[in-house]
């Protein structure tokens, strides 16, 4: 289950980052009192964290099927 959290966070922090890219348009600040806040700041904590979780996936070994 926290495997699915982490990469549905993961997912949406590189939708915003494409926004940000393609339109110029940062979500998270948008949304959250601009990039500075402390709020924006947690929920960029929240997803670089995700991220770094999501890199253990590729590291484990595959299940075995029966």
């Amino acid at each position: 289950m926290f495997d699915k959290i982490a990469l549905i966070l993961t997912i949406l922090g590189s939708i915003n980052w494409g926004l940000v890219g393609i339109f110029q348009l940062d979500v998270v600040a948008w949304l959250f009192g601009g990039s500075g806040s402390i709020f924006s700041r947690v929920i960029y904590t929240v997803i670089a964290l995700s991220a770094i979780w999501c890199i253990s996936l590729l590291f484990r070994p595959e299940p075995r099927e029966a």
